[in-house]
C-alpha cells in the first residue's frame, strides 16, 4: 500500500466541480490581481473567524512581516517567540531589524511554555508572536494576561491552526492581530502561496493593506513605501470554494487522530500526541515521539508510507542564529527535534490506511 504524507489530489477530486468552476470564473472575469474574488475571500474568512477585518497577502510569511512592520517594530526592539517553529516565525522579526527572543516549549503539548514566557520579556520587548503549532492551541489565558499586564502586543501565528480553539474561542482572535498561511498543504490550502492577516482594528488593517500594496490604498497614490504582497484572484477563488468544507475536513482530521490513538495504543516505544484540556486540536499534523526516528521512518518508507519531521532543528539551533550562542539553552525543543515524527494526516485518509500504518509501526517494534 502506498500512503502519501498529504494527498492534495484526493481533496481536489472530492470537490472538483467547485474548484474547476472557481478557476473558470476568475479566467472569465480576468480578475487575476485583486478584484471581486479577493474581496469575497476576505469577507468569507472574516465571517468564518468572527473578526472585523481580513487583509489578504501573498503568503503567511509576508503576513507576519507586514504585521510587525506596521506595528513600528524595528532596530533595538525585541519580540518574543517560540523555539520550535518554522523559520518564518523568527526570520520576519529579524527582517524588521528587531531581535527574536526564543522561549522553550512544554514536553507534553509541544507549544510555548507559558511558565517561561514572562522571564523572556525585557524593557525592549514590544510584541510576542505566539505559534499554535501542529493545530494545538497555546495556553492563551496565561499568555494574554501577561501581555496585557506588561503592555506587550500579542500576535498569533495561526499557520497550522485554522479553526483551532482554546476553551471555546477560536485562535487568531485573542491577540491584536493574527497571521494565517494558506500554503497548499495547510488545513485550508490554496494551489500556490497565499496568506492573510486578521484583526479587529480598522486603522491597523488599512495600514497592513496599504503596505502590502506598494504603500497605496488607491492606485498610483502611494502614502508610504510598501511591498508587493497581494493575493491573486485564482488563489482567492479556490480558497472560497474550499472554505465551506473546512469544518467537515477539520472533524475528519480529529477523527483520524482518534483512530491513530486507538490503533497505536499500547506500543510502549512511542509517545502519542495529547490535546490540551478543554481545547480543540485541529491536527494539521499528527506527531509521535520515538527514540529511533530515522530507522522507523526508513522502515515506513520501505513499506510505502511517507512521513516528515516538523522540524529537524529547533530555531535557536539553526546556523543563522549561531553567533548568538543559543545552543543548549532550549533543552525541550532540542530533545523534541531528535524524536518527533509526523505521520500521514489529511481528511481523506481512510481507517484502513491508518490501520496499515499502525500495523507497520507495531511490526517494527516487535
Amino acid at each position: 500500500m502506498k500512503i502519501p504524507f498529504v494527498d492534495l489530489h484526493a481533496q481536489y477530486l472530492s470537490i472538483r466541480p467547485e474548484i474547476d468552476n472557481a478557476i473558470a470564473e476568475v479566467i472569465a472575469n480576468t480578475a487575476f490581481i485583486g478584484g471581486q474574488f479577493v474581496r469575497k475571500f476576505e469577507s468569507d474568512f472574516s465571517s468564518l473567524l468572527g473578526v472585523e477585518h481580513t487583509v489578504s497577502c501573498a503568503n503567511g510569511t509576508d503576513s507576519l512581516y507586514i504585521m510587525l512592520r506596521m506595528l513600528g517594530i524595528g532596530v533595538g526592539d525585541e519580540v518574543v517567540t517560540v523555539a520550535n517553529s518554522w523559520i518564518s516565525s523568527s526570520e520576519t522579526i529579524g527582517q524588521t531589524g528587531a531581535l527574536p527572543v526564543f522561549v522553550d516549549v512544554t514536553s507534553d503539548y509541544y507549544s510555548i511554555d507559558e511558565n517561561l514566557f514572562e522571564a523572556a520579556i525585557t524593557e525592549r520587548t514590544k510584541a510576542a508572536v505566539i505559534v499554535h503549532l501542529q493545530g494545538q492551541p497555546c495556553e492563551m489565558q496565561t499568555i494574554k494576561e501577561i501581555c496585557d499586564r506588561r503592555g506587550i502586543t500579542l500576535l498569533e501565528d495561526c499557520a497550522q491552526s485554522h479553526l483551532t480553539e482554546y476553551k471555546g474561542q477560536t485562535v487568531g482572535t485573542f491577540g491584536f492581530a493574527a497571521s494565517f498561511s494558506f500554503y497548499p498543504g495547510k488545513n485550508l490550502g490554496a494551489y500556490g502561496d497565499a496568506g492573510c492577516i486578521v484583526t479587529n482594528d480598522a486603522a491597523f488593517a488599512d495600514k497592513c493593506r496599504m503596505f502590502a500594496n506598494h504603500g497605496a490604498l488607491l492606485k498610483h497614490q502611494h502614502k508610504i513605501e510598501g511591498i508587493n504582497s497581494r493575493l491573486d484572484g485564482l488563489q482567492a477563488a479556490i480558497l472560497s470554494a474550499k472554505m465551506p468544507y473546512l469544518n467537515e475536513w477539520t472533524q475528519s482530521r480529529i477523527s483520524n487522530a482518534d483512530l491513530y490513538n486507538t490503533h497505536l495504543k499500547g506500543i510502549e516505544e512511542i509517545i502519542l500526541p495529547i490535546v490540551r484540556p478543554d481545547c480543540k486540536h485541529t491536527f494539521h499534523l499528527y506527531v509521535i515521539r520515538v527514540k529511533n526516528r530515522e530507522k522507523l521512518s526508513h522502515y515506513l518508507k520501505a513499506n510505502g508510507i511517507d512521513t516528515a519531521v516538523h522540524y529537524p532543528l529547533a530555531l535557536p539551533n539553526q546556523e543563522c542564529y549561531k553567533s548568538r550562542n543559543l545552543h543548549g539553552k532550549f533543552p525541550v525543543a532540542t530533545e523534541l527535534q531528535n524524536e518527533i515524527l509526523s505521520l500521514p494526516m489529511y481528511p481523506e485518509l481512510t481507517e484502513s490506511q491508518i490501520e496499515y500504518i499502525a500495523d507497520k509501526i507495531r511490526s517494527f517494534y516487535k
